[in-house]
């Protein structure tokens, strides 16, 4: 009886300095997890060695092959992503720097507009004109620019329902139509005047952010180069979706990204009435035959025309 005694003690101590191990390794960990990128955002969780068994186990060879396992995951998991993200950048500078002379000459030419735009500072006849331009006054101007340069440019508008996958939504951008020959036939060059600003999300990571800095703020290029793109824009975005634990929104998804430029659209020139719903410029009011003498006669009164029915 008094060996039990004896014994109550030791187990005691030995009890009570295993929790404070167990304290000061758990807040060392919860430490060094804020300095840890993307170690609880993979989902693997605490290593058993900080569970609330206090890291105790029958067998302390298996707690070591176990924790062995974990950091093999989580490097090789480390390792995927650093090499994800450097074969996308690569990628993504490949398609943008392989150019061809007509898009490198549509390209100028869009520049030389859009200079030439900011300097002139009657670009807006919106009812409420816009400081710098709206955007439907700019695409106006600078298609009217292009053809002016020789180009056969136009305002395409493109609109799609609504799917299972994505919403329904239209957008506006311009393009030109070239005939290079017979057997190549037309080639179609999309000009999108904020290309970066439609692949920008506010919580992105930053290794997504570092990737849409690379774009251009205005995107000149083939239909093929730009369905390249956006795919590979998608692909970084669903990957900087699932690092992040958070949902991707269908706007951003693949198919409606490549809805906006790459499906069926309306084309017009400037000079249609394709943006006049969007333009806010008055109607030409008519006049009745009862006004005409009335305004012959007081041409200093200012009067409003009335059509009657």
């Amino acid at each position: 009886m008094a060996r039990a005694t004896a014994r109550i003690p030791a187990i005691h101590r030995n009890f009570l300095s295993a929790n404070l191990e167990l304290g000061f390794t758990a807040g060392q960990a919860a430490s060094l997890s804020d300095m840890a990128f993307g170690f609880l955002e993979d989902g693997e969780g605490w290593p058993e060695s900080f569970s609330s068994t206090g890291g105790c186990s029958e067998n302390g060879a298996l707690d070591d092959d176990e924790d062995d396992d974990d950091k093999e995951k989580n490097s090789s998991s480390v390792e995927e992503n650093k090499n994800f993200w450097e074969s996308q950048h690569q990628i993504l500078h490949t398609t943008l720097f392989r150019t061809s002379s007509l898009e490198s000459g549509i390209r100028n030419a869009t520049k030389e507009a859009l200079k030439e735009i900011q300097m002139d500072d009657n670009v807006c006849v919106c009812l409420r004109p816009v400081v710098g331009g709206c955007r439907s006054c700019l695409l106006r101007e600078v298609s009217d620019r292009l053809r002016n340069a020789g180009y056969n440019s136009a305002i395409c508008k493109s609109k799609w329902r609504s799917s299972p996958y994505i919403p329904s939504g239209e957008h506006t951008f311009l393009d030109v139509v070239h005939n290079s020959s017979a057997k190549k036939g037309e080639v179609r060059v999309i000009i999108e005047l904020n290309f970066r600003a439609e692949f920008e999300m506010a919580r992105a990571s930053e290794e997504y952010n570092r990737l849409i800095r690379r774009l251009p703020e205005v995107f000149v290029g083939k239909v093929e180069r730009l369905h390249t793109l956006v795919k590979i824009l998608c692909m970084a975005a669903k990957k900087c979706m699932k690092e992040k634990k958070m949902h991707m929104g269908p706007w951003r998804k693949h198919r409606y990204m490549q809805a906006k430029w790459l499906s069926t659209c309306v084309r017009s020139t400037s000079t249609s009435s394709l943006l006049s719903g969007d333009s806010g410029r008055l109607p030409k009011p008519k006049a009745s035959m009862l006004t005409v003498d009335l305004m012959e006669k007081l041409p200093n009164m200012h009067c409003t025309a009335v059509e009657v029915v």
